[in-house]
């Protein structure tokens, strides 16, 4: 792999996109953020519920579920709103699990006691990775939430794990290996990973899929050290917006 050759966009093939995070973009939430990737921007929002799904009643534990939709005019072509079908699409559901999943992984649930932690990301430009995005702008949210959350007095010890979490997506173009995939990128990658990881190098979760051609396991081990570069900067910009 080389990091001298240049994308569409001017960037090195190890360079992520301008990453920018709003903190309390929707002042109504008990934590929310807006997160810009390149072109791709997402908000964030955290809402919190004193109850948990019937399968925790009692136990003491709380529960971390999420949502994922993109706005009508996120993308060229209009989205349509899933509120005129009768339930989320594949796609949308396999990225909530996805969401949910991850950020689940960075909390202790039994710390949360019985409320239910609700993720919202929506989509409001698309550009490419917007599932990454979700889960970093996210994690801001989250611990957004739960500061307020102590400083009320409802929880006696922040849930969160030390690690602070983000994502990010690397692919091979046309046989190159390259960080933060744009769409254009995206729709014509050899090989679309996405990478869920923890500071430090603690994996969380791996999407990978051959779209046009198989990839070893060295190209595997490059990826995934590419991730790891940009998920370092990832949590620079967390930590940045959390200051």
């Amino acid at each position: 792999m080389s990091v001298e050759k240049d994308r569409a966009d001017g960037r090195k093939v190890d360079q992520l996109r301008p990453v920018q995070i709003e903190t309390g973009a929707i002042s109504t939430a008990p934590g929310s953020a807006l997160i810009r990737m390149g072109e791709t921007h997402v908000i964030c929002t955290v809402s919190v519920e004193d109850r948990v799904p019937p399968f925790l009643a009692g136990t003491g534990k709380g529960w971390l579920t999420a949502e994922y939709g993109m706005l009508p005019g996120s993308s060229p072509r209009r989205v349509s709103r899933e509120s005129s079908a009768s339930k989320p699409n594949g796609r949308t559901r396999e990225i909530q699990r996805l969401i949910g999943r991850s950020l689940r992984a960075s909390v202790d649930l039994q710390r949360v006691g019985e409320r239910t932690l609700y993720i919202d990301c929506d989509v409001i430009q698309a550009d490419g990775g917007t599932r990454t995005a979700a889960i970093t702008g996210a994690y801001v949210a989250l611990q957004l939430a739960c500061r307020q959350l102590l400083a009320e007095g409802k929880l006696a010890a922040s849930p969160l794990i030390e690690q602070p979490l983000a994502a990010v997506s690397v692919g091979i173009v046309q046989g190159v290996e390259m960080l933060d995939l744009c769409y254009t990128e995206d729709s014509s990658a050899d090989t679309d990973m996405n990478v869920v990881m923890l500071a430090g190098g603690g994996l969380i979760e791996v999407q990978a899929t051959a779209e046009a051609a198989p990839f070893d396991r060295r190209q595997t081990d490059r990826l995934l050290d590419l991730a790891q570069g940009g998920i370092e900067s990832l949590h620079d910009a967390q930590r940045d917006a959390l200051a």
